[in-house]
C-alpha cells in the first residue's frame, strides 16, 4: 500500500469533512488584497495599486480557471467536478467582488484623488478649451489608428483579442450602399495609452487626466459620416489563455509553444465586460457572439480594465502618496568584497529577500563568471523577466568558455514568450539548453557552480524559494540559500544530470525532489509528529506557503491535529483545509498575511519534543507541485540559521496583529486588528533598516 493510501485510510473519518472550494478560496484571497485598497492607513496611490492588483488577479483567474466552469455550465454531457450550480455560485461571488471594486473606485478613491488635486475628467465636465484640446489629441493621436468594422455577410465579427479595449456601436440610417446594417465594432490598439495627462495650460491649478475610452466616446460620431450613433458601449472580453500542449505528441516543444502563443489571445471567451449603461440589445448581441451565458456578463461603472489604472501612479508622480522607499541591506552574513567561495567554505549563508538584497545572488554568479577557475555553471530558470542581468551573465559565461547548462522552463505561465526568446539566444551562442522532463514543469530554483581548486573540483550552490527575477526579488518575500555543503551540492548535481540526461536518479542525501519523494516525505513528517503526539509527546507543525490544496497533505494534517498536534498554517492564498471546526480541526489554525510585499517563501517546521526539523522549498502544498512538477525541499541543518528562519519567517507572522487574517469555522477569514498591532513585514523592515544604517555608518 502506498503512503498516500495509508494516510487516507488512517484518517478515513476525516474525509467526511468537506474541504473548502479552491476557486472560492482564490476569490477570498483577492478580497483580502482589496482590503489594502480600503485601508485609510495606506497611502492613496498604493491603495490604487492594490485595486489594480485585484483586477489583474481576476483577469488571470478567469483566463486560467474560468473555462472549466463555463464548459460544465454549457455542456449537457459534461462529466466532472463542476456543474451549472457551481458555475452560478462562483459567478455570483465574482460579481460581488467586482461590484465592491468599482464602488471603492467611484465612491472613495476618485473623490480622495480630487481632494488631492487630481481628477480623471469626463467629457461632460470639460471646459470648451479642454474639449478643444481633447479633440486635437483625438485627431492627431487616436483617429488615425482606429478602423471601424461594419458587420454584414462580407464583414463578419472581427477577431477581438483577449483583454483588449473595444467599442460596439449601433448606428441608425443606411450605409454607403443603402443597407441598414446597424452594428459596427471599433477595436482600440494596445499601443495607445489608456490615460492621458492634460497640459497645465488647460488644466488650471489642477492635475487632470482623460481616459482613452472617454476620448473615443466623445468623438464616435465623427467616425460615421452620414449616419447617427445611437447606442454604444465599451467592451472587453477575457479568454481562456492557459496554453495546453500535448508534449507526447510534439517533436519540438519550443516551436509548439511559439505557435500556441500566436493563438493564445483568441481562445475561448469566458467573461464579457461592458459599460454599466450598455443597452440590453448590445449586451445580448455580444453574449451571443461570444457564446456566453448571462452570468458571464459584467456591467461595470467605470473603465472595463481597472488594471490599466497603474499608469496613473507614474503619471501622478507624488512620492508622498506612496509607501516610503525601502532599501534592502546587504546580507548580514556577507562582507562586501569578500569572495563568495572563501565565505561559503566557512558555512552556509541565508539571504532573506527583499529585506536583504538579491544583488548578492547576482554578485555570486558574477564572481563565478569572472573566476577563471570556474569550469561549469548550471542553472534552472522559471521566470527571470524580459530584461535580465542574470541572463546577460550567463551569456558572458559562455563567451568566456565555461560550460553553461540552463534548464529553462518554457511552460512558465504567461512567461512563455520571454523564456522562448532566452532559450533561442542561449542556444545561438553555444549554451546547453534543456527544457526539463516531458509532462513536468521544472519549478525548482537551483544554481550550481563547479570550480577547480588545486587537484580537486568543488561545487558551490544556490537554492531558493523564489525565482531568479531581480524585479520580483524586490517585491516578494523569499529565501536564498548559498552553500558549499558537499551533500547538498552533490544532490544538486544529481538532479541536474537527471533532468538533462533523463537518467535514473540515485538516492539523494539531503534534497527532497518532486515528483519522486517530496510528497511522501512531507506526509511522513506530518504523520510522525502525529504518531508521537498520540503517545503523549508534544508536537508542533508550522508551515508557510502560498497555497494548500493537496487533499493527501490536508488529510494528513487533519489526522495529526486529531492526535493533539498544534498546527499553524500560514497560507497566503487558496486554502482548502477547513480550520477551527469544533471536534475536527480545532487544533489547526490557518492565517493569511497580506502585506506590502507579496508573501512567497515556503518554510516547513516540524517538532516532536526537543527534535525539530526545518525545510525550505520551491513547492506549495498543491497536487500539481507534488506530482506534476520538479520541485525541491532542503533542510536547514545549521542551528543558528534554522533559528533565524524561525524568528524571521514564522514567529512574526504568527504574532502579526495588523496584516493577518485568521480563518474561522466555516472557512471565512477575519482580519486581526489591534490599535498598536505588530506587523510582521513592518518589523522586518525596521530590523533590516537598522542593520543597513549601522553598516553604512
Amino acid at each position: 500500500m502506498s503512503l498516500h493510501k495509508k494516510s487516507l485510510t488512517a484518517s478515513a473519518n476525516l474525509l467526511d469533512v468537506p474541504l473548502l472550494d479552491r476557486d472560492h478560496s482564490i476569490l477570498a484571497f483577492n478580497e483580502r488584497v482589496l482590503d489594502w485598497a480600503v485601508r485609510a492607513d495606506v497611502p492613496l496611490l498604493e491603495r490604487l495599486r492594490y485595486l489594480c492588483i485585484v483586477s489583474s488577479n481576476l483577469d488571470e483567474f478567469f483566463e486560467v480557471r474560468g473555462a472549466p466552469h463555463l464548459i460544465a455550465a454549457q455542456s449537457s454531457d459534461y462529466q466532472g467536478v463542476y456543474s451549472v450550480h457551481s458555475f452560478k455560485k462562483l459567478a455570483a461571488a465574482a460579481h460581488d467582488l467586482v461590484a465592491r471594486q468599482y464602488a471603492l473606485y467611484n465612491q472613495h478613491l476618485m473623490p480622495a484623488f480630487e481632494k488631492e488635486g487630481f481628477q480623471i475628467i469626463s467629457h461632460g465636465e470639460r471646459s470648451p478649451e479642454q474639449r478643444r484640446w481633447v479633440k486635437a489629441y483625438f485627431d492627431r493621436e487616436v483617429r488615425p489608428l482606429l478602423m471601424p468594422v461594419g458587420l454584414d455577410p462580407s464583414h463578419p465579427f472581427p477577431q477581438v483579442a483577449n483583454k483588449s479595449l473595444n467599442f460596439i456601436v449601433r448606428l441608425t440610417g443606411e450605409d454607403a450602399f443603402g443597407r441598414e446594417n446597424d452594428i459596427t465594432i471599433v477595436k482600440v490598439p494596445r499601443v495607445l495609452p489608456r490615460f492621458i495627462r492634460m497640459p497645465d495650460a488647460v488644466s488650471g491649478k489642477r492635475i487632470l487626466f482623460v481616459s482613452l475610452s472617454s476620448v473615443i466616446r466623445a468623438h464616435l460620431q465623427e467616425m460615421f459620416t452620414g449616419r447617427t450613433v445611437g447606442q454604444f458601449s465599451q467592451f472587453r472580453v477575457t479568454r481562456h489563455s492557459d496554453l495546453a500542449v500535448d508534449e507526447d505528441e510534439v517533436r519540438d516543444l519550443r516551436t509548439a509553444l511559439r505557435q500556441g502563443l500566436e493563438i493564445r489571445h483568441y481562445g475561448q471567451a469566458v467573461r464579457l465586460e461592458v459599460s454599466a449603461d450598455c443597452s440590453e440589445y448590445l449586451s445580448a448581441f455580444l453574449l451571443k457572439q461570444f457564446k456566453l451565458p448571462e452570468q458571464a456578463l459584467y456591467r461595470v461603472h467605470g473603465p472595463v480594465n481597472l488594471a490599466r489604472l497603474t499608469q496613473l501612479i507614474d503619471l501622478v508622480n507624488r512620492p508622498s502618496m506612496l509607501f516610503p522607499p525601502f532599501h534592502a541591506s546587504w546580507p548580514q552574513q556577507l562582507t562586501p568584497g569578500q569572495s563568495f567561495f572563501d565565505r561559503l567554505k566557512q558555512g552556509d549563508v541565508l539571504i532573506h529577500q527583499p529585506f536583504e538584497s538579491f544583488d548578492a545572488v547576482l554578485a555570486f554568479l558574477r564572481e563565478a563568471v569572472n573566476d577563471p577557475q570556474v569550469l561549469a555553471i548550471k542553472q534552472t530558470i522559471y521566470r527571470t523577466g524580459a530584461d535580465s542581468e542574470l541572463m546577460a551573465l550567463l551569456r558572458e559565461a559562455v563567451r568566456r568558455g565555461k560550460e553553461v547548462t540552463v534548464v529553462l522552463e518554457l511552460k512558465a505561465r504567461f512567461d512563455e514568450e520571454a523564456n522562448i526568446n532566452w532559450a533561442e539566444m542561449l542556444e545561438s551562442i553555444g549554451a546547453q539548453v534543456v527544457y526539463g522532463v516531458v509532462g513536468l514543469k521544472t519549478h525548482a530554483k537551483m544554481l550550481l557552480v563547479t570550480r577547480r581548486e588545486g587537484k580537486q573540483l568543488r561545487r558551490y550552490g544556490h537554492l531558493s524559494t523564489g525565482n531568479y527575477n531581480p524585479r520580483t526579488a524586490r517585491l516578494y518575500t523569499d529565501l536564498s540559500y548559498l552553500t558549499a555543503d558537499p551533500a547538498l551540492t552533490g544532490d544538486m548535481e544529481h538532479v541536474f544530470v537527471h533532468i538533462a540526461g533523463l537518467s535514473k536518479l540515485p538516492r539523494l542525501q539531503r534534497l527532497w525532489l518532486a515528483p519522486f519523494e517530496l510528497h511522501n516525505k512531507l506526509i511522513d513528517k506530518v504523520r510522525a509528529v502525529g504518531k508521537a503526539a498520540a503517545q503523549g509527546v508534544p508536537g508542533r507543525i508550522v508551515a508557510k506557503m502560498n497555497a494548500l490544496t493537496d487533499e493527501h497533505l490536508i488529510a494528513a494534517l487533519m489526522w495529526a491535529g486529531q492526535q493533539g498536534v498544534k498546527i499553524d498554517l500560514i497560507v497566503r492564498g487558496a486554502c482548502m483545509l477547513p480550520a477551527q471546526e469544533p471536534g475536527r480541526t480545532e487544533n489547526i489554525r490557518v492565517r493569511s498575511v497580506i502585506g506590502r510585499f507579496l508573501e512567497h517563501s515556503r518554510v516547513f517546521y516540524f517538532r516532536s519534543a526537543e527534535q525539530e526539523d526545518l525545510y525550505l522549498s520551491s513547492a506549495d502544498w498543491m497536487n500539481r507541485n507534488m506530482l506534476r512538477r520538479i520541485e525541491l525541499a532542503w533542510p536547514v541543518t545549521d542551528p543558528q540559521l534554522r533559528q533565524r528562519v524561525i524568528d524571521e519567517c514564522l514567529v512574526p507572522y504568527l504574532l502579526d496583529e495588523r496584516d493577518a487574517w485568521d480563518m474561522v469555522a466555516g472557512g471565512q477569514y477575519v482580519r486581526v486588528q489591534r490599535p498598536e498591532g505588530h506587523g510582521a513585514q513592518a518589523a522586518l523592515m525596521g530590523r533590516y533598516g537598522l542593520h543597513r544604517r549601522a553598516h553604512d555608518a
